[in-house]
């Protein structure tokens, strides 16, 4: 079994397929330090297939069918078995990328990914993004439509597909994450499964305490757990502790009565109050609650559902790993967690100075590998010819 994971990031959702027993031909990456963490976990066989570099570029898109055919000759097979790709979020809006003749592209990397899943024709094929996603504009040589009309250009001749609306908290992930997902199946292979049948099963949500209850408080700014360096207490300006330090469970800083600790800026002696918009700012999250979307900010105050329960901090990234289900044996780096945490007080301080950022992204970016685990289990399943339940509860013999 094999798969090719596009726009992968450091690779946490698609090492669901490698926990599956899929071996990776090739997994592409714009910037390099996350690509080094794909590395780290060993995500494909060969290191041709590590693909660094703009896939809309002929010569790194080369690179890609280079490692596939390598792959395909050492491995003596014929076939690619899936593709996923996760275009980033930012290509729903409009992107620096080009069409033929030089203009400005809209989401110009969701047709690259397209174009290759019909070059390579994988039995099947896994897509994520926001909830949006389909409705969404873009760029197709010269021609502005949906997203969904793209997808029936490219690829309706060749495959069967469906397309979902999800929250992933139904569906075994310990965080509310809501995005679109679409899954297709080469139209030989139609008699053996539908579409449908490879989405995740149901299952009942976690509630925030059962997934990070159990870990200890953290107290002090800069304090990092003794027996877990990804349990810190990132640093952040000392005067807003006193904006969530009176808060309960549910509340925002916003609703403090003294205007002196609700998030403020002080102009000429005038206390400014910060804009409350989105209404989810500096509020505490509550224990009996489902965790919430985990996002690339949350190490921010300031940003979106980020305020600890009960301590004076946002989420660390321990409790983001467990919140996004990242299994115990993915690694951030070559040395072991026990190395990391036998290390002195000053290059612990170190490490995650320079490293902190790179996993927060990296994390806030993924797809929790638990559902791309369940969609590559129910794969196996086809390949190896078994009887299959579809998310629905419904059985299909293969």
């Amino acid at each position: 079994m094999n798969y090719i994971s596009l726009f992968s990031s450091a690779g946490v959702g698609c090492f669901g397929f490698k926990e599956e027993g899929f071996e990776g031909i090739a997994t592409s990456e714009l910037i390099e330090r996350r690509l080094n963490i794909q590395k780290i976990n060993k995500k494909v066989k060969y290191d041709e297939g590590y693909i660094l570099g703009d896939i809309t570029q002929n010569d790194v898109k080369q690179k890609l069918f280079d490692a596939i055919n390598l792959f395909k000759q050492k491995e003596n097979v014929d076939d690619v078995d899936v593709i996923i790709f996760t275009p980033p979020c930012q290509g729903m809006s409009v992107a620096n990328h080009y069409n033929r003749d030089g203009s400005i592209d809209r989401n110009s990397l969701v047709v690259e990914s397209l174009e290759i899943v019909n070059e390579i024709k994988p039995k099947f094929f896994v897509s994520e993004n926001v909830r949006a996603f389909m409705k969404t504009k873009c760029i197709d040589y010269n021609k502005e439509q949906t997203i969904k009309q793209s997808f029936k250009d490219w690829l309706s001749k060749d495959y069967f597909y469906e397309n979902q609306i999800i929250n992933f908290k139904d569906y075994g992930a310990n965080s509310s994450r809501t995005r679109s997902v679409t899954i297709g199946v080469r139209r030989d292979l139609i008699d053996k499964v539908h579409p449908l049948d490879l989405f995740p099963a149901k299952e009942k949500p976690k509630t925030l305490i059962e997934v990070i209850g159990d870990l200890p408080s953290l107290n002090e700014m800069g304090e990092i757990d003794s027996s877990d360096i990804y349990h810190h207490f990132k640093h952040y300006r000392e005067d807003m502790r006193a904006w969530i330090h009176d808060i309960s469970e549910g509340e925002s800083a916003f609703d403090n009565e003294d205007i002196n600790k609700r998030p403020h800026k002080i102009v000429d002696g005038e206390i400014i109050i910060h804009n409350n918009k989105h209404g989810d700012k500096y509020r505490r999250q509550c224990w009996d609650k489902v965790g919430p979307c985990v996002h690339t900010y949350m190490s921010n105050l300031a940003s979106q559902n980020t305020v600890h329960p009960v301590d004076d901090r946002a989420f660390t990234m321990r409790e983001l790993m467990l919140l996004m289900n990242i299994p115990d044996n993915f690694k951030w780096t070559e040395m072991s967690e026990e190395e990391l945490n036998n290390l002195p007080l000053d290059e612990k301080q170190q490490f995650l100075k320079e490293n902190e950022a790179n996993i927060r992204d990296c994390i806030g970016e993924a797809v929790p590998p638990i559902i791309m685990q369940k969609i590559a289990r129910n794969i196996k399943d086809v390949l190896n010819g078994k009887k299959l339940q579809n998310s629905s509860g419904q059985t299909r013999l293969i």
